[in-house]
C-alpha cells in the first residue's frame, strides 16, 4: 500500500504517535495548576501520569491501540507497570478497566481476573442509576444526581461490554447497549443531528421532566459517541444470540450517521479542527479543540474502515467525502503536535456547565486523554499504510 497519502507520510505518524506516548507518560502537573481540591481533603491530579481517573482510562486505551497495530512488547509492557503500580491505590474510576480487559485477554494474567470481575458487577448492579436506568455520573468531585453525561458510555459503558464479551456474561453486553439507547434518546437533538453534553432529570411545576443543562453541544462529549459506536458495534458485530441486534446495529448506524453529517458542516476548513462548542463561531468565544477533532477523526476513519458510512457526505452542498473530512483532520492533528510530542489546542476536564460561557472559559492543557486521542486517530489512520 501507499507509504504516503495526500502529503501525509508513514514513516511521520509512526514518529508522531512513538512522540505522544513519550509525552503522555511523562505528563506531570508541575504547578499544581490543575489538581482537583476534594472537600474531604484529598487531591487528585488528572493531568500527570501518575494518578488513577477516567483520564489515564483513556491514556491507557491509546497505548493499547498502538500495540494492537505494532506488536511492539514495549508498549504492552508500559500498560502492565502502570497497573502494577497502582492496583494498591484507592480508585474511583472504571475507564481503567477497558485497557486491563484486552491486556487480560492477550496475556491471561490471572491477576487482573478479580478486578475485571468486581468491576463490572459494581456497575452492572451497584452504581447509582437516574429515573429509566440510565448511569448516573458520578465523579470524584460531585455525586451528579440524576444527571447523565455523554462521557459515560466511553467511561463505563463500554468497558462494561468488553468485559461482558471477555467473560461470556451477556448481561453486561445488554446492559451496555441499553445505556447507549438511555444516551442516545436523552442527549440527541434530532434538530442539529449532535449531541447535547447532559440532561438532568427535574420534574418542574410547568410539566418538563428536565433540562439539557446550558443546551451545549460540546466536541469532546459528541466525540465520545463518535468514538463508542463504532467500537461497540465491533464488539457485537459476530454476535447472533439476539434477533433484536439487526436492528439495534441499524439505529446505533444511523444515529453515527446523522451525527457525521452534521459534524462535516462543521469542521473548520482551513485548521480540520472542530471548535470546542461545535455549533457556536470563533468569533463568539468557541475555540478549536484537538482532542475533540481526533476522537471525530478516529471515528469516521473506523466507520469507514468498518463499512458503517459511505464514502459521501449526504449533503449536496458539501463536496468533500467523509474520507477527506478524516484526513483533513489527520493534518490538523500532525499539526497540532509539539516537537516534545504534546497534542496542542487540548481542553482540561469539562464538568457540567450552566452556561455556553463556562465551556468556552475552559482553560487549555496537555492531559493523558488529549494525547490517547490523538494517538487512537494516528493509529487508526496508520492502517491505510499496511
Amino acid at each position: 500500500m501507499a507509504n504516503v497519502i495526500d502529503g501525509v507520510e508513514g514513516p511521520r505518524v509512526h514518529q508522531s504517535i512513538r512522540l505522544l506516548i513519550d509525552k503522555l507518560v511523562g505528563l506531570s502537573d508541575e504547578s499544581k495548576e490543575f489538581l482537583y481540591h476534594l472537600p474531604d481533603g484529598r487531591i487528585l491530579d488528572t493531568k500527570s501520569w501518575d494518578g488513577w481517573d477516567w483520564t489515564h482510562g483513556v491514556g491507557l486505551y491509546g497505548i493499547w491501540k498502538y500495540y494492537e497495530l505494532t506488536g511492539d512488547p514495549r508498549h504492552l509492557g508500559l500498560i502492565e507497570a502502570w497497573f502494577a503500580s497502582h492496583f494498591d491505590k484507592n480508585i474511583n474510576t472504571m475507564s481503567v478497566f477497558l485497557t486491563l480487559a484486552y491486556v487480560y485477554e492477550k496475556t491471561g494474567n490471572q491477576t487482573y481476573l478479580p478486578w475485571l470481575e468486581a468491576w463490572a458487577e459494581w456497575a452492572f448492579h451497584d452504581l447509582p442509576r437516574t429515573e429509566y436506568g440510565g448511569m448516573q455520573h458520578i465523579t470524584y468531585v460531585k455525586e451528579n444526581a440524576q444527571q447523565l453525561w455523554d462521557d459515560t458510555l466511553m467511561m463505563t459503558a463500554l468497558p462494561l461490554a468488553k468485559i461482558g464479551k471477555l467473560l461470556n456474561r451477556p448481561q453486561y453486553v445488554e446492559e451496555a447497549l441499553r445505556q447507549m439507547l438511555i444516551l442516545i434518546q436523552y442527549l440527541f437533538d434530532n434538530q442539529t443531528g449532535l449531541f447535547f453534553h447532559g440532561w438532568k432529570f427535574e420534574p418542574t411545576a410547568e410539566g418538563k421532566t428536565g433540562h439539557h443543562f446550558a443546551e451545549a453541544r460540546w466536541a469532546r462529549g459528541n466525540s465520545w459517541l463518535t468514538i463508542v459506536i463504532p467500537e461497540m458495534l465491533e464488539l457485537i458485530e459476530n454476535d447472533s444470540s439476539s434477533p433484536a441486534l439487526g436492528a439495534l446495529r441499524s439505529h446505533l448506524i444511523n444515529t453515527l450517521t446523522a451525527q457525521c453529517r452534521a459534524l462535516a458542516q462543521l469542521q473548520e476548513p482551513d485548521s480540520g479542527l472542530w471548535r470546542t462548542l461545535l455549533d457556536v463561531p470563533s468569533s463568539e468565544g468557541s475555540y478549536p479543540e484537538a482532542s475533540a477533532t481526533a476522537g471525530f477523526a478516529y471515528g469516521i476513519l473506523k466507520a469507514r474502515r468498518k463499512h458503517l458510512l459511505p464514502n459521501e457526505t449526504g449533503l449536496a452542498h458539501l463536496s468533500r467525502t467523509y474520507d477527506e473530512i478524516a484526513l483533513l483532520a489527520i493534518k490538523g492533528i500532525l499539526a497540532n503536535i509539539s516537537p516534545d510530542g504534546e497534542l496542542l489546542q487540548t481542553s482540561f476536564g469539562t464538568g457540567m456547565g450552566d452556561t455556553l460561557q463556562f465551556y468556552k472559559d475552559i482553560p487549555l492543557t496537555s492531559m493523558p486523554y488529549g494525547q490517547a486521542m490523538a494517538i487512537i486517530a494516528l493509529v487508526e489512520f496508520s492502517r491505510k499504510f499496511y
